[in-house]
């Protein structure tokens, strides 16, 4: 049992948005908080723009693989924060729910990724703040 807080965030295809907040609170946590993230139905490979976004602030997300969201990885976590995934997303009594309403990056240009990787920036430290 880890006294670290557990942090898993969930999208659908666990190839943008969950991957840039689980690299950012990871960069960020420096070691303090474990942090995972998952898709309920996991795409192949990180999406590109995202890889690119997130290259540009020194975060390297070529060796990410999408992984599919399992109950055991939500019943660990001590905080579960979703991105849109909707139902598809198992609720255990307990936990700590949050659910962050962000663009889908799917599709869109490294441009228009940049103010979605920004925006999860900001309520990565607002929740390493929070959990301090």
């Amino acid at each position: 049992m880890s006294d670290k807080p557990e942090v898993l965030f969930v999208c659908v295809h666990n190839a943008g948005r969950s991957q840039m907040a689980a690299a950012l609170l990871d960069h960020h946590a420096q070691g303090r908080v474990v942090v995972r993230s998952a898709g309920s139905a996991p795409a192949d490979a990180v999406n590109p723009a995202v890889a690119q976004a997130m290259t540009e602030i020194g975060l390297d997300l070529s060796k990410e693989v999408p992984k599919l969201l399992t109950a055991e990885a939500v019943q660990v976590a001590d905080v579960v924060i979703t991105m849109g995934c909707g139902d598809a997303c198992p609720v255990f009594p307990g936990k700590r729910y949050l659910d962050w309403e962000l663009d889908d990056p799917a599709g869109k240009s490294v441009d228009e990724v940049r103010p979605i990787r920004d925006e999860i920036d900001r309520r990565v430290q607002a929740l390493l703040a929070d959990l301090a």
